[in-house]
Parts: C-alpha cells; structure tokens; sequence
C-alpha cells in the first residue's frame, strides 16, 4: 500500500479541482470515501459514458468509493457527522459559506474532531469583489494572465489553454498542502484548516517565467516580454519538432548539425542571455535551417550532438512510443464492467510504499452500505436509509 495508507479522506468535492487533490492521495494509498449527492456530482453527467462513467470521472476518481446520500436531510447529517468523527481529511469545494449553510462549519467540524484537516477550495478564495461568484476553468484563466501568457506572438490576441489547468493546478496544491497538514500533525498533534484560492494557485504557478517582468518592481521591464521557449516548434521536411537550446554546449551542437558554425561566436548568440534577447531572430534562423531535413535524420543528429529535441506526438502515437512503453507510463488493466482501462501513472514513484491504481471510479452509491456498515450501522438501519431515499445504493453492487 501507499504511503498514505490508514488515512481517511472524506471528498465532498465535484468537478476537477477536488476530485483531482482527492485521487491523488487515493493513489497515495488514502481510504477516500466520495460523498456525493443522490443524483450523482455534476461531472458524471458530462460526457459519453462507458459502463455508465464518463472517461474524465473515471480519470478524476479512481481509487474512491461513492456513498450518495441526502445532505439535505437530518438522516443524511447525521451520517456526515458520524463519517467526520474519525475522519482524517475532509475536501470541500463549494463556495465560501456553503459548508457552514449546509449545517457544517469548520469550527463545529472541529469541535467533533479536532484533529481534521479541513480543506477549503474556491475560486478566489474568501475576500474581494469576486470572492462569491460562481467559477470554472477558463474563468480563473482569464484573470490569472494565463490568456495574455498565451497569446499570439504576431496578433497579440489572447488565447487559452486547451486543457482544465486551473483546476488541476489547484489539485496538485491542494495534495500537496495535505500532505504537509498530515506531517504537521504527527508531530504537533493539532489538525488545521487550509484554504485554497483557485486564483492564487495558479498565478503561483505561473508566476516564475510567466509574471519575470513584475518580480522587480524597480527594473523597468516589458511586462509582456517572455523568454518562454513554449513555442519551439519547427517544421520540417515531413512533420514538426521541437528543439530546445539553453547551454552555450548545446548552442554549439546545433550550430554544427545544421551546418551554422559562423553564429557559435556571433556576438546576438554567443551567450545564453544574447540567445533569450535576440529570441526571434533565433528562431528565423534555426527554423529555415530545419525544415531542410526530415525530422527522423535530425533527431539523429541532434541526439548524437546531445541537443534537446524531441518529435511533435499526437494523442495516437502516445502509446506506441518507446520511452512511454518503456518506462510504464501509461498504466494498462483491466477492471470488470470496463474491460481493459489506460490511466497515466501516479507520476510520484516511492520506493517502499508505491502508489497505486487499487479501484475502478465508483458507479453512484456504489459503496453506499459499505461505509455504513464501516461507522456501526447495522444491515436494518440501512435498509431503512435506502427505502427512505436519504442514501442511495448502486444497483450494480
């Protein structure tokens, strides 16, 4: 079992931002029990299903089992209540105050287990104009520069990411706060509260290249200008690559791959800092210079010459190539109702306790009367819980 075996994770938690965090410590070996509505969280519903789950409810929820209960209801309370009594984690990411309207503030949270660590993940965190709107990806992209950082080089128009970023930006924080919450806790015994603003995550991470014309408020600098070498992407005679140069070494190989031995010295290339300033130019010039090769016959040389590079993989050829094979990045098994399942690796690899892919993402309610029957109840009460609709029990179980 992982690391984290022996913790209890309760995930209140629907789209990406939580369910991402919570996944992670399931992989991690965490007990994380998906509390969800009756009627399921709104990521089940987006999407083709297979085995009535979704592709990306199954990648954000594996290793979790789903209780679906009526929070709603006194009934439904009193199984929370007795779910955070010895509970490890509880993950929340509605909007401030829903957990405290809900009946379920975190200093009576606390008061029933002091030593819980409480997570709070919004949008923008508890303060400020915007402190209470609703939220999603693209939203949080928009005011984080994400969209500016992105833009064109030529038209200047803003462009965003074509995948959720913000959310799993703020998973991967959220994980990673936890973790050191639990660390805390075993040697000053005292759980906390950690809050999360999806906005403050993900300017954090963008912040060290992204943001270099704001770090120095005394520097006057183009807040715009990036030496971001994102967009290294050239054509050749047959398809496209990338070529990424930082070291004068490399510099050098480059040069005498493509037969440009003349701009080694040349003083708008002679060092790293000339390189990122005449950027453009460099990029004019490699790029005339590949697209006179086939991209095989370069990645050849290149290699030989020790110059990062590498060939341009769309979605298909990501499985067949030899470094994902290789090293098992790309995790291949096979789960009942699903058939044979492909999930990426949990990219933390421990040595004494690994992370694994354990469950399938639950069918809605699929564990329902398995985690009753984990906190005392007895098989009547729970019959009598179903029959009432507070919990619901995935017929499939």
């Amino acid at each position: 079992m992982g690391p984290l075996e022996g913790i209890k994770v309760l995930d209140l938690t629907s789209m990406v931002s939580g369910p991402v965090a919570a996944m992670m410590l399931g992989d991690q070996g965490a007990d994380v029990i998906k509390v969800e509505p009756v009627h399921g969280e709104q990521l089940r519903h987006l999407g083709e299903t297979h085995n009535s789950i979704n592709p990306a409810f199954y990648s954000c929820n594996r290793n979790k089992k789903s209780l679906a209960v009526d929070l709603k209801t006194d009934a439904g309370k009193q199984i929370l209540w007795d779910l955070i009594a010895d509970a490890d984690v509880l993950l929340q990411n509605f909007r401030p105050g829903a957990m405290a309207r809900m009946g379920f503030p975190e200093e009576e949270v606390r008061k029933k287990n002091p030593g819980i660590i409480f997570v709070s993940i919004s949008g923008f965190g508890e303060q400020g104009p915007y402190a209470h709107k609703r939220v999603y990806d693209p939203i949080i992209q928009a005011l984080s520069c994400a969209t500016d950082i992105q833009a064109d080089r030529k038209t200047q128009r803003p462009n965003m990411f074509r995948i959720i970023l913000a959310d799993k930006v703020s998973a991967l924080t959220a994980a990673q706060a936890v973790s050191s919450a639990l660390f805390h806790r075993e040697r000053k015994g005292e759980g906390q509260h950690i809050k999360i603003s999806m906005l403050e995550a993900t300017i954090a991470f963008l912040w060290p290249e992204g943001m270099a014309g704001l770090t120095f408020s005394e520097q006057e600098m183009d807040v715009k200008r990036t030496y971001s070498s994102i967009d290294l992407i050239y054509e050749t005679k047959d398809g496209y690559m990338t070529i990424s140069i930082i070291s004068d070494k490399e510099w050098k190989g480059i040069c005498e791959v493509l037969d440009l031995e003349e701009l080694i010295e040349d003083e708008r290339f002679k060092t790293a800092f000339a390189r990122r300033k005449h950027a453009e130019l460099r990029r004019e010039v490699i790029g005339e210079e590949v697209a006179k090769h086939t991209t095989a016959e370069l990645l050849e040389k290149l290699d030989g010459n020790d110059v990062p590079c590498a060939p341009l993989l769309d979605r298909m050829d990501l499985m067949d190539h030899p470094q994902i094979i290789e090293s098992e990045t790309i995790l291949r098994e096979v789960h009942e109702g699903f058939g044979e399942v492909c999930q990426a690796r949990p990219a933390a690899r421990f040595q004494e306790t690994p992370a694994t892919v354990r469950i399938p993402a639950p069918q809605l309610g699929e564990h329902s009367i398995a985690v009753l029957q984990s906190i005392g109840y007895d098989e009547g009460r729970c019959e009598s819980l179903i029959a009432d609709g507070v919990v619901v029990q995935s017929a499939s179980s």
